[in-house]
């Protein structure tokens, strides 16, 4: 197991050459996928979202689709469509972009709601339905989705929390420090250096690495603590829609996975911690009241404050 976990530490740093100073970043991509869920990217134009996504897919040996989502994109351009033949006088299934192994729903939220809501399916079952027939998605079946913020946008379609609880994280892209932005000017200046990448992981090391993810320990203390956390974001005043049952499964998984590329066998509170913001934040739904006050950040942030951390795991024997 450990040569599969190394494959992933290789594909993190060939993907680090090309995405600067966002390891981070990175790192919670390969989390998710080991997880099962799926990832939304948003920050501002030209901050690098599909340029990572890109590089993600190349650095594994599975199949990649891309998808530009724009006003005028019909779910049938996703999922794909039945067909006439006239050669042969009969309905033929072509399937879209969405079966493949990694899609990236480029600007997601340019699509309309109906056109959105073509993913739901993909995401929460691995599967998709076109007129009436059932069709299976490769496994891993992963998703990668950008946006920008949509306050800084027109023409765009908020993302509804049906769809948003089917991302397990949110991700931010910052703005890169100084001494990152002159290393990409720099990286940039003569060559594309997302040619020179190679492939590192393999679809079979991603499968194995998977079953591995169910297999880390998981102490009830540590479930406790995220079952007070989930628990009090239902409970807040502040907060009008709080966390969802398939949200803490999600975290749990992600906590297993988080331990496994960190080379244990059972999972930490800090596990637990180090996720809490890019699992909740694009779910929580605060009051009107107050949206005017706190961010959903600074609201987790109290929450996290009045919850006792557990005392430290300690590793089984």
């Amino acid at each position: 197991m450990n040569e599969h976990i190394k494959q992933v530490q290789d594909a993190m740093d060939e993907i680090s050459k090309v995405v600067i100073g966002k390891e981070d970043v990175i790192e919670k991509l390969f989390i998710a996928l080991l997880s099962d869920g799926h990832v939304l990217l948003e920050s501002v134009p030209g901050s690098g979202k599909t340029k990572l996504a890109n590089s993600f897919a190349k650095v594994m040996n599975g199949q990649f689709s891309r998808v530009q989502f724009t006003p005028d994109v019909l779910p049938s351009d996703v999922t794909g469509i039945q067909f006439f033949n006239p050669q042969k006088q009969q309905f033929e299934l072509r399937t879209g972009p969405v079966v493949t192994n990694i899609l990236l729903a480029d600007e997601i939220n340019r699509a309309t709601p109906k056109t959105q809501s073509s993913l739901l399916e993909a995401m929460g079952e691995q599967q998709a339905t076109v007129d009436g027939e059932t069709i299976k998605l490769p496994n891993p079946f992963f998703v990668i989705a950008t946006q920008n913020p949509l306050e800084n946008n027109h023409g765009t379609f908020p993302l509804p929390e049906a769809q948003l609880d089917r991302f397990l994280f949110k991700l931010e892209m910052s703005y890169p420090s100084f001494e990152e932005e002159k290393d990409i000017l720099l990286s940039y200046r003569t060559k594309e250096p997302i040619d020179l990448l190679k492939s590192k992981l393999s679809i079979e090391s991603i499968s194995e690495l998977k079953k591995s993810v169910k297999e880390i320990e998981t102490a009830d203390t540590v479930v406790d603590y995220c079952l007070h956390i989930a628990r009090a974001t239902r409970e807040n005043s502040d907060i009008e829609v709080g966390i969802s049952t398939r949200a803490v499964l999600g975290w749990i998984r992600a906590c297993q996975a988080r331990a496994l590329l960190k080379g244990r066998s059972y999972i930490t509170p800090d596990d637990a911690k180090d996720l809490i913001v890019p699992v909740f934040e694009h779910r929580l739904v605060l009051s009107m009241e107050a949206t005017l006050r706190k961010s959903p950040e600074q609201v987790m942030n109290e929450i996290i404050t009045a919850i006792d951390v557990p005392v430290e795991i300690e590793a089984p024997e």
